[in-house]
């Protein structure tokens, strides 16, 4: 197959959280199994390209919008990873900016964008049997192929997919994005209860159009039909359940593995775990702990947002601190309440707290080869990578029972010694505080059992090639769809 994959982030170009690190590790995973697969993604003034090839293509894309006008693209490739074709999309007007999201013109941005996805393979003369969009960044594709394009007989067989990486970003704009898409015409949706308000919900129109959906756990999937974790999609994403898929993302051990890993202070596997002592040591050091072999050392690394469940841990970290002998270590930014109260805490705890309020490649590799334990006691999570690559690392996860966390993390049962890590369920910090509880427990109490939990962890299989055979098949299934719905209405 040919497939497009669109993606506002691709890492390590650019990255924010877990679709950069999809976009930068899936499609190479695909074309191993034998497809053309192609990125495309904005070209934004920070990227660092050094280290790569970059070509210009000889003339602009003209990418019509709203209104009536005509905005240039300068698309410009390189080869990325497994030798994928990686597109780039440049207009200064919409991506010479500082950071990747935050402005008030995001919506026209990556509307843009999406538009000149479109246009570039036409240029080029490459049509995908399926363009794969991401998040709400790209969601009008599908709606876009099923209005303005769909006289246009290069698109005629092209089916789409829409990821969900993160459902509580919708990309909800006013009429102004309808226009200057260039979908005025077709008015708001009024069947999308998201869009009753008079708001245009680019998620929304993603998941009505697309041919198929996916979610990026099966739990997760089955989860956003609820009104819990719906985010008010939950209604339309129950009538379009057929066309549902979750899919756990995976891990480039090329590039998580603490085997070859040149960041960390000693490197290890499942047969070398004892050499695993000299990078706690060395964390302990780096961030001015006290150096213990025995104490159990927690990891946090994670942007400070209240999905990612900071409040139990602030909530919970100084009775952990008073009732057992844990040391914990941080690294984070986000909420400044969060970074705020963190920094405190390492202030009244000095050589057992120690938190670090930025972002740093490097150190978060170290926390994971250095902890015991990492914490992830998420209020929701679609999937998560963090908790799969301290697995990879033999840091055992604890983790709340929800998404990806609880499709990927099974709870250690002490009768027979299998599991992967400690899971609670309630939403609360006494459930954090007894999962807490019961992995200090292992560790010190039970050795033999906490290797052997360090050894199921490191011995789990979730790299790429076993998800992409998944999206080759919903590939298929989307091909399909599109073919049955090939002559009829434009709408699905």
């Amino acid at each position: 197959m040919n497939v497009l994959f669109v993606s506002a982030e691709v890492a390590p170009l650019a990255k924010t959280g877990g679709l950069g690190d999809v976009a930068g590790a899936l499609p190479a995973a695909l074309r191993r199994l034998g497809h053309d697969v192609r990125i495309a993604m904005p070209r934004y003034s920070h990227l660092d390209l050094s280290r790569y090839n970059v070509s210009y293509l000889p003339h602009p894309i003209a990418v019509p919008m709203g209104y009536g006008r005509t905005f240039p693209a300068f698309a410009s490739g390189c080869a990325f990873s497994g030798g994928t074709p990686l597109y780039f999309i440049g207009n200064d007007q919409f991506f010479n900016r500082g950071q990747i999201y935050g402005y008030h013109d995001d919506d026209g941005r990556f509307n843009f964008f999406s538009r000149a996805c479109l246009e570039l393979a036409r240029m080029i003369d490459w049509r995908p049997d399926v363009i794969h969009c991401n998040d709400w960044h790209t969601a009008l594709i599908p709606n876009f192929l099923k209005t303005l394009y769909w006289y246009d007989p290069f698109w005629g067989p092209t089916a789409t997919v829409l990821t969900i990486h993160n459902l509580a970003y919708q990309g909800i704009a006013g009429w102004g994005a309808l226009e200057f898409a260039g979908l005025a015409r077709e008015g708001f949706i009024t069947t999308i209860a998201a869009e009753h308000d008079s708001h245009l919900n680019m998620m929304a129109r993603g998941i009505l159009f697309a041919e198929a959906v996916n979610a990026v756990s099966p739990r997760y999937a089955r989860e956003i039909l609820t009104r819990a974790y719906g985010e008010g999609l939950d209604p339309l994403l129950w009538i379009n359940q057929d066309k549902l898929f979750g899919i756990v993302n995976g891990v480039d051990y090329d590039e998580w593995n603490p085997e070859i890993d040149g960041a960390i202070a000693a490197r290890y596997g499942v047969a070398s775990l004892d050499a695993k002592g000299a990078n706690k040591e060395a964390l302990q050091r780096e961030m001015g702990l006290a150096v213990s072999p025995r104490a159990p050392l927690l990891g946090f690394v994670s942007r400070l947002v209240d999905q990612k469940g900071v409040d139990l841990i602030v909530s919970t970290m100084d009775a952990l601190l008073r009732d057992f002998p844990v040391q914990f270590v941080a690294l984070c930014s986000g909420d400044n309440r969060y970074e705020h109260w963190l920094w405190n805490l390492a202030q009244r705890h000095p050589g057992r707290v120690s938190v670090r309020l930025k972002f740093d490649a490097g150190l978060s590799r170290r926390i994971y080869a250095g902890a015991d334990m990492f914490l992830m006691p998420s209020k929701f999570e679609p999937c998560g990578i963090s908790q799969l690559i301290s697995m990879r690392y033999g840091t055992i996860p604890i983790v709340r029972r929800t998404g990806g966390l609880a499709d990927t993390v099974q709870g250690f049962n002490p009768d027979d010694n299998s599991g992967t890590g400690f899971v609670f369920d309630s939403y609360d910090g006494y459930g954090l505080y007894w999962a807490v509880q019961q992995a200090v427990k292992c560790y010190l109490e039970f050795p033999d059992s906490w290797r052997a939990l360090q050894q199921h962890a490191m011995s789990r299989d979730f790299s790429w090639e076993r998800s992409a055979r998944q999206y080759v098949d919903m590939y298929n299934f989307a091909r399909e769809r599109r073919r049955h719905h090939a002559i009829g209405r434009r709408y699905p």
